[in-house]
């Protein structure tokens, strides 16, 4: 797993449950023509907005995954479902990441119901320690938290990284943020991150609900 894309947007007035049950339909389309779509998630936040996050072994997966038929039938759609249609409120929120490091789900694990995605910006000259201790965590996360299920380490560019996992329910969201992980980065945060473990963590968490997934 090595690379993953992240997608936010809104829902039209009056159609969330249209364009959930539109997700909910596009995770079995995943699952049945996308084998190199590792990962597929379609989340909901609190405040109504969606968005998606997925991952692939490789550029090629993710080029198969965009020219596929989620894509093409979201792009039919989006301008009937999406706030601002295809190019200004899907494409236009496109984010591409390298996966530094990552814990998978057990085969037999439960299924994911929660998710949480950070956006960490490193602080000048920080930026190979910040990504270094990312790269270590996955392996503490996978000794240590068994409600952790998907957990990811990512790169945006030279100086932004973000985190992405995934959890059976809120209690196991909530022991992760209780766990070895969140607490190196909240030791380290003053001095890796811009803005410190307040403004430059704990503002820029992003909890969701999953609606749909494919692949396990």
């Amino acid at each position: 797993m090595k690379e993953a894309s992240y997608i936010p947007f809104e829902a039209k007035s009056g159609q969330d449950k249209e364009l959930t049950a539109f997700l909910k339909e596009g995770a079995t389309l995943v699952a049945q023509t996308e084998p190199n779509t590792l990962y597929w998630y379609a989340l909901k936040k609190n405040d109504g907005s969606f968005g998606i996050f997925d991952f692939f072994p490789n550029e090629a997966g993710r080029s198969e995954h965009f020219a596929g038929k989620v894509a093409a039938a979201l792009n039919a759609n989006a301008d009937t479902l999406v706030e601002h249609g295809w190019d200004k409120g899907v494409v236009a929120n496109i984010s591409n990441f390298s996966v530094l490091s990552y814990k998978k789900p057990d085969t037999d694990s439960e299924n994911a119901t929660s998710a949480t995605y950070i956006l960490l910006k490193a602080q000048p000259g920080k930026e190979q320690e910040l990504q270094q201790l990312l790269i270590g965590a996955a392996s503490v996360v996978a000794e240590t938290e068994p409600k952790t299920l998907l957990w990811t380490s990512l790169k945006l560019d030279s100086n932004t990284f973000g985190i992405f996992d995934t959890f059976t329910d809120e209690s196991g969201r909530e022991a992760h943020f209780a766990g070895k992980v969140a607490a190196a980065l909240k030791a380290q945060a003053d001095d890796l991150v811009v803005g410190g473990w307040d403004n430059g963590v704990l503002n820029n968490i992003h909890n969701f609900e999953i609606i749909a997934e494919a692949g396990k």
